[in-house]
């Protein structure tokens, strides 16, 4: 259920700047299309029509915009302003459930007092776990695992033994921290042997990482995934990468091992980055591209190899031509060859 807040209190939340009535409440953030009475709604560029529209008692708009009559919160950024009251109207309080009955709890761990710990989860010797952390069922934690405070672990996710978790870290359901690395050593008759993994998972604060994702555990050392990166849904992480500050790596990319992503970098869906490869800070890569060399600081690539994406999207306007083009340069070669 959504919380009720005065329009007032949201605008010195977000140092905005309150046109209109400031004692509306208000209950949740909606988009503008759905938002009714008692909403608060945003609109990120000046659109008169749509604002018009919208049935929202308040809107979040761009700082050249008024609301014509309605009540509105200029600001910078409304995308952001949006986000940060949508966190304030779902704020709830941490309620503590304890330790179910039917989990199981290993030998020497150190639980925090404040914890939600449901059915079916599984802990390991020597866990620690600290304050406001919720572990969802069937969660699987390994020995001597870290976990900070007010950490989300959903449905079936599973830790192996050894990582570290920071604070305020979420793992959506069905994810895999710490399953070994695939490395092997290929013997004379073609054999693949094991290369044992005993290096762990470092994950850190603000950290959160979608559904389904694997991030395997180094081979010596840690794969290591630094504060605020956000990683999307079915995303691969290899042995022994390093991911920067406030990355995004979104839905079906994969990083393969002891690569390294430096700080905001930015990997589009089904990205491949190759093994060993260094992207530098504020790096962005556009969809289905293969990284398979390094690349500076604030370089934008795209395409397979990955390229310039100037570049890329001229390469892409003239494909379509080829065909054509390819008729007319053998048309040229063969009036050439006539005049001989």
């Amino acid at each position: 259920m959504d919380m009720s807040i005065k329009l007032i209190e949201l605008a010195k939340l977000i140092d905005g700047t309150l046109i209109g009535p400031g004692d509306v409440t208000i209950n949740r953030l909606m988009d503008l299309e759905s938002a009714v009475e008692g909403d608060i709604t945003f609109l990120t560029q000046d659109d008169p029509a749509r604002l018009a529209a919208t049935r929202a008692s308040a809107v979040i708009v761009p700082e050249n915009v008024t609301g014509a009559g309605r009540p509105v919160i200029q600001t910078p950024d409304p995308n952001l302003t949006a986000a940060l009251i949508h966190q304030q109207l779902l704020k709830r309080p941490f309620k503590v459930a304890g330790i179910n009955a039917g989990a199981h709890i290993g030998r020497d761990c150190r639980l925090a007092a404040e914890i939600s710990i449901s059915p079916l989860v599984v802990i390991g010797d020597r866990v620690h776990i600290g304050r406001r952390a919720v572990i969802h069922p069937g969660v699987v934690i390994g020995d001597e695992v870290r976990i900070g405070d007010d950490v989300v672990l959903h449905a079936n996710v599973n830790i192996g033994p050894g990582c570290l978790l920071g604070d305020r870290v979420i793992i959506h359901a069905g994810s895999v921290i710490g399953a070994d690395g695939f490395g092997y050593a290929t013997a004379a008759d073609g054999r693949h042997v094991k290369r044992p993994q005993v290096g762990i998972v470092q994950i850190d604060d603000e950290v959160e990482i979608g559904a389904n994702a694997c991030l395997d555990r180094a081979t010596f050392g840690r794969t290591w995934i630094k504060r605020g990166t956000k990683i999307d849904n079915l995303v691969q992480i290899a042995h022994n990468v390093v991911i920067g500050e406030d990355s995004l790596i979104v839905s079906q990319a994969g990083v393969a091992g002891s690569s390294s992503l430096g700080r905001g970098v930015i990997l589009g869906g089904q990205v491949g980055v190759s093994g060993h490869v260094k992207l530098g800070n504020r790096v962005m890569v556009g969809a289905k591209s293969g990284i398979h060399n390094d690349i500076t600081d604030n370089e934008v690539v795209s395409g397979y190899p990955a390229i310039s994406h100037r570049l890329w999207l001229r390469v892409c306007a003239i494909l379509p031509r080829l065909p054509e083009l390819v008729r007319e340069v053998r048309a040229l070669k063969r009036l050439q060859a006539n005049k001989k």
